[in-house]
């Protein structure tokens, strides 16, 4: 089947790889029109997360993503960005089975939202999905370390790195995702000092999230960066607002002047239009 390569996707995602080792990319998630609105002119790559079923749609991890949620989402992230790269997870059970599952997956991705790129978890057995689906001319975006997609497997949220083993699997990961043919690599979850020397082995660019401030980019959740999540906040996050009472100070607000029958005034109806003259 031909390419479906685009002239879009592939200058967005070449931008990303030619900033391996400049200035820092910056990167957040995005699942909303206005959110993307609002975050693009101050990101270099919006990612259209799997994360979206837990923070938009209250599950308890990532595993209740599906294939249609991330096409929605995504399309909706794609009406409001203009400029900044735009990458799709795929979500856990659309890739695993087969290069061909991988492909299809990924194409219907692509074509249904006219992202620039997905991503998807995994290393060295992953290789040859990436390569299927970068060979079918679809820019893709690793993920290596912890991956939220295998939480129930491993048991837990692990931090990788620790042992001599734990390591040398890391750099074989990262080596054969490169190889395959992405254009960047997530580190989540992972030793500082494990996550930088990846980095400095690779030639492509590493998107760092809970790793080394020696990343070629850094990627936070924005509802974790905006202080609105409502559960555990992860010990990697850095929370740059307090929307989580700005939001409720408005509730109660609202809640205080309705019940008072304070809101809504003169000024938030409609009246009949008087006469000129």
């Amino acid at each position: 089947m031909a390419p479906v390569l685009s002239a879009q996707s592939h200058a967005r995602t070449e931008a990303i790889r030619a900033r391996k080792g400049g200035e820092p990319i910056v990167c957040l998630t995005a699942y909303t029109y206005p959110i993307a609105r609002l975050l693009e002119p101050h990101v270099d790559l919006l990612l259209v997360g799997d994360s979206v079923a837990m923070v938009l749609h209250g599950h308890e991890n990532t595993l209740g993503a599906t294939m249609d949620m991330m096409i929605l989402h995504g399309q909706a992230v794609m009406r409001g960005v203009r400029n900044a790269c735009v990458v799709i997870d795929m979500p856990a059970g659309s890739y695993e089975e087969s290069p061909e599952q991988a492909l299809a997956s990924a194409r219907r991705i692509f074509e249904e939202t006219h992202c620039h790129a997905v991503k998807l978890e995994g290393g060295a057995d992953m290789a040859d999905r990436i390569a299927a689906i970068v060979g079918a001319g679809i820019p893709l975006m690793g993920h290596i370390g912890l991956q939220p997609q295998s939480v129930e497997k491993e048991g837990g949220y692990k931090i990788k790195g620790r042992t001599d083993e734990s390591v040398a699997r890391l750099l074989d990961d990262a080596r054969a995702v490169e190889q395959a043919g992405a254009f960047s690599l997530v580190i989540e979850g992972t030793l500082e000092p494990v996550a930088a020397q990846i980095t400095r082995e690779l030639a492509i660019p590493t998107i760092g999230i809970g790793a080394s401030a020696a990343c070629d980019g850094q990627i936070l959740v924005i509802d974790d960066a905006v202080g609105l999540t409502v559960d555990r906040v992860p010990k990697f996050v850095k929370e740059y607002a307090d929307l989580r009472n700005e939001v409720a100070k408005a509730a109660m607000s609202y809640a205080a002047e309705v019940r008072a029958r304070a809101f809504p005034t003169a000024d938030h109806v409609f009246r009949k239009q008087e006469p000129k003259g």
